[in-house]
Parts: C-alpha cells; sequence; structure tokens
C-alpha cells in the first residue's frame, strides 16, 4: 500500500514538473517581428531587446504585420523587381512597392533581351537600360517566355565556320550558327545546291586545313561593315583574322578566329600602316581603301587604317579638320542672287557638304568649342529670321538678335542677310522691293522757279536739298539692295545684272501759293 502511494506521488510530481518546464520554453520563445533590429536587419524575427526601439516591432511574425508585409518592388529607372520585399525596405530604396508578392505586374513582364552576340531574361525597362548602356537599339522580344530558350538565343549569334557540300563539293561559308542552321539540304545557292552535309564549327575559320574545305589563305583584304579594322580574306571571299602582314603565311592565324585585343598593334590606332590592320575608331582611325586616302600602299591587300581627320588637301577649303568637326561657307558671292549658305563636316576622313535652305531661307552659324587639343569648330544651319526686319521702328527693336536678324540702315530696318526671291516672279517680288520706294519733295523759291523754267540763273532750292545730291540717291539704292534680291546685283558666280535696277519720277512743279 505504502508503494502505491508513493508511485502516484512520483506521478504527479512529473506531469508538474512537464508543465513548469512548457511554460518556461513557451516564455523564452516568445519572438518579436522586428521592423529593424539593432544590427540593422529589415523585418527580422528576433527577441524584443534586439529590436531597434527607433522602428516598430509586435510579439507575432512578420507575415502578419503590416509594417513588414511583403509584396513587389520595382525599381523604374533600373527596370529591377524584387519578390519578398518588405514595404518599407522598397520605399527607402526609391522603389515602387506593391502587394503582389510574386511581382505579378506588367511592369515586371520578362522577356529576352538581345544584346549584340549576348542576351539575357530581363524586363522591358531594363532592357532599354542595357541597350543604351552598350550604345545598342533595344531588342526585346516577349515571344520568348524562359531563361533557358533566351540563352539559347543568344547562340545563335555564335560566328564560325559553317561546312557544307555544294554540288558535291566540300566548302565553307563564315557565318553565325543561326545562318549555318537556316541553311537545309537541296536549297539554291548562287554557287549551286547544297548537297549535304552541313555543320557548324564556332570560332573556326573556313581557312582551318583539318575541316579539309576548298577554302585556303590568300594575300587579299578587306574591309567589314560595321567594324573599324582591315580583315584578311580567303580563297572562298570569307573574312578570316585582322590583318597582319607577319602572319600572311602563319596557318594557326588561319585555323581559328582571334580576337582584336590579341591582334597586332593593339592599344595604337595604326594610322596608315603598312602591316597592321587593327584600326581603332576611337583611337582615330577606320579601314578604307589606300588609293582614296593615301599613296602609302599596305604589304599586302589594296586597304589599310585611314586617318578619321580630314587633311587639308582634301577640304574644299583646303584647311585641315579633326573627326567630328563642322564649319560653314557660302558662296564666292554672299547673300547674292542666286547664293546660299553650306554646313561642312568631316566624318571618317571624308568631307560632307550639306546645303542650308535655298534663297537663303536659312544662314550657317559657326562657333568653336575649347578643348585639351585646342579649338574645336562646329556649325549648323538655322533659320534666317528676316520676315519682320521691315515692321521695326527703332534701331534697339532691329537689332535684338534674340527675336529677328536685322541691322539698322540710317532710318531703316533691314535684313542681315538679305533673303533670295523668286525674282523672275514679279507677284512674289514686287510687295517686297516696294518697301524701299522712297519719296522727296524739294521746295525752290518762287522767283528761282522761273529762271528755272528758262532763265539763265540756277534755281534756289529751300527745303530737302540733299535729295538732288548723289550720295541721297546712292543710299536709296543701298535700301533697295538690302531688302533682299531687289535692284541690280552681282549674281552668286560674279555676272552683273543690266539697268539701273531702280526707276526715278520727278513731278511737275507746283506753285504752293506762298509768297516770298
Amino acid at each position: 500500500m505504502k508503494s502505491k502511494i508513493n508511485l502516484i506521488f512520483t506521478g504527479i510530481f512529473l506531469i508538474a514538473f512537464i508543465l513548469l518546464f512548457s511554460a518556461i520554453v513557451f516564455a523564452q520563445g516568445v519572438n518579436y517581428c522586428c521592423e529593424k533590429t539593432s544590427y540593422g536587419a529589415w523585418c527580422q524575427e528576433d527577441s524584443q531587446e534586439e529590436c531597434d526601439s527607433a522602428y516598430r516591432n509586435a510579439p507575432t511574425s512578420c507575415e502578419s504585420t503590416s509594417f513588414c508585409k511583403l509584396g513587389c518592388c520595382y525599381d523604374s529607372s533600373e527596370g529591377t523587381c524584387m519578390e519578398s520585399t518588405p514595404q518599407k525596405v522598397c520605399q527607402d530604396s526609391k522603389g515602387t512597392w506593391t502587394e503582389s508578392k510574386e511581382c505579378e505586374i506588367p511592369q515586371c513582364n520578362l522577356g529576352c533581351c538581345v544584346l549584340g552576340t549576348q542576351a539575357s531574361f530581363v524586363t522591358l525597362t531594363r532592357c532599354k537600360k542595357l541597350s543604351s548602356l552598350y550604345g545598342l537599339t533595344t531588342d526585346f522580344r516577349t515571344a520568348i517566355g524562359s531563361e533557358l530558350e533566351c540563352i539559347s538565343l543568344a547562340s545563335l549569334s555564335d560566328e564560325g565556320a559553317c561546312v557544307l557540300e555544294i554540288d558535291y563539293e566540300r566548302t565553307c561559308t563564315f557565318t553565325s550558327r543561326q545562318g549555318c542552321k537556316s541553311m537545309q539540304e537541296g536549297s539554291q545557292l548562287k554557287n549551286g545546291t547544297i548537297t549535304g552535309n552541313i555543320t557548324f564549327y564556332k570560332n573556326l575559320l573556313c581557312s582551318d586545313e583539318e575541316l579539309g574545305t576548298n577554302c585556303g589563305p590568300t594575300e587579299q583584304t578587306t574591309c567589314v561593315e560595321g567594324k573599324d579594322e582591315v580583315y584578311f580574306v580567303d580563297s572562298c571571299g570569307n573574312t578570316a583574322n585582322v590583318y597582319d602582314s607577319e602572319k600572311v603565311k602563319d596557318k594557326s592565324y588561319w585555323k581559328e578566329k582571334i580576337p582584336k585585343s590579341e591582334s597586332c598593334g593593339v592599344g595604337s590606332a595604326n594610322t596608315n600602316s603598312r602591316d597592321c590592320g587593327n584600326c581603332n575608331y576611337f583611337d582615330g582611325s577606320i579601314c578604307k581603301d589606300y588609293k582614296k586616302i593615301s599613296s602609302r600602299r599596305p604589304t599586302y591587300g589594296n586597304f589599310i587604317c585611314s586617318d578619321l581627320n580630314c587633311d587639308a588637301s582634301e577640304t574644299s577649303d583646303k584647311k585641315p579638320h579633326k573627326h567630328g568637326e563642322s564649319w560653314c561657307s557660302t558662296d564666292a558671292y554672299p547673300d547674292a542672287p542666286g547664293s546660299r549658305y553650306f554646313r561642312h563636316l568631316c566624318m571618317n576622313g571624308d568631307e560632307i557638304i550639306e546645303p542650308c535652305a535655298d534663297f537663303r531661307q536659312e544662314i550657317c552659324i559657326q562657333d568653336a568649342i575649347q578643348t585639351a587639343k585646342g579649338d574645336f569648330s562646329q556649325a549648323a544651319c538655322r533659320v534666317n529670321r528676316w520676315q519682320d526686319c521691315y515692321s521695326q521702328g527703332s534701331s534697339k527693336d532691329c537689332i535684338n538678335t534674340d527675336k529677328r536678324d536685322c541691322k539698322w540702315a540710317g532710318d531703316k530696318c533691314v535684313p542681315e542677310h538679305p533673303p533670295g526671291f523668286k525674282f523672275w516672279d514679279e507677284g512674289e517680288t514686287e510687295g517686297i522691293c516696294s518697301q524701299a520706294n522712297a519719296q522727296c519733295i524739294v521746295d525752290f523759291l518762287k522767283e528761282g522757279y522761273f529762271e528755272f523754267l528758262g532763265g539763265d540763273k540756277e534755281p534756289q532750292c529751300e527745303k530737302n536739298c540733299n535729295c538732288l545730291q548723289d550720295s541721297w540717291q546712292g543710299a536709296q539704292i543701298g535700301k533697295c539692295n538690302a531688302i533682299g534680291d531687289c535692284g541690280v546685283k552681282v549674281n552668286f558666280i560674279g555676272q552683273g545684272g543690266s539697268g539701273a535696277g531702280y526707276s526715278k519720277n520727278i513731278e511737275g512743279v507746283k506753285d504752293t501759293g506762298d509768297e516770298d
């Protein structure tokens, strides 16, 4: 009986101990959701002592709180989407937060962004950002729905030797994997029919002896559209590696594609080099036919790295110009009938001439930017603002260059650059040129008038006597010419017009009735 009582007591004690231990464990296991912890982490579950007192906390899981609710954080400037991001974290990083935990929003729809020979599975905004960074046109393909498919697409741009049989002869073309994949047996090409065995070899050249094709090394070179360098050409017309005269007989140089960074003359423009075709646009050279720009013939082939700058012997003004510089010119007789303004541009070693609008409706303006290497000339065609010159009544308004291109000619506002007209069309020019018409009434003394009619004495002028002088007449002709293609002028090739260019009408003398 005694043993039985002890056993019951022991059992009751054990149950009480278990309950007490559970209570202790429960009390020690209560975690808080800290909006920010003392060690800098956001929305973490920890003891209350570890919560930063400057931020909110709650004795529950973070998923149950409003301040640490997870959602999607979208960065509109970078085009990135972060799933399961707390709202506070998103706001502090200048992002846009939505409740979609899995980022199921239109801005986060993914597609394949093709970047030259690479591809990335990103958002449209991110694709635009990356394309801009690398100076490429945005190529975003929404039809590709997985990253694996996108990466596979990038591999299609791999370059190499596409070995095939044409009319049962083993030949080769240097192309992309996609280009080779598109060829099919039985297809008709310019040089025959594909009869089978189409295989792509990444990074290998068609001139590789081990491929066993009919393509081999040559001493010929070429320029490739979209690239700076001079390249060797094999006997099938395929481009090989960058031109290096020392490698023309080197079989290993004709085996596989060698990057620009491992070719001759790295770090230099190699301008006018006879032996190295590793041109560099940013250093000032590009591939060109030597016969068009230099008498310095390369050791092999006809192409060299041409200077991007324009030599004085090749420009219309016989002055040297830097690549990208522009400058102005006009005909030999500026502002003459038939003349116009021109903008000149030095681009890739060539001078490009762009005419401004005809009839001098545009003028060319020029300025210089100061750089560490000297002045850099810039020019542009701009609208000739002559239309409201004639309506200005003061010198101040006339010469306001913020609004118009005019000059003050004594007592009249006229264009700084007289516009051209269809001077052969009287209806168009009469209204404008007539603004130069002038009338001057000269007063004479009455007694002098009779002498003027037939006497021996000269009439006595009393008012506006200066109108009788040649200088006044010349001033009126000058105003007429300044309006535009009015009066008699020398044209843009130096031929002078005939006639006076104006008419003079002297009305009869009128008796005013005044007595002297």
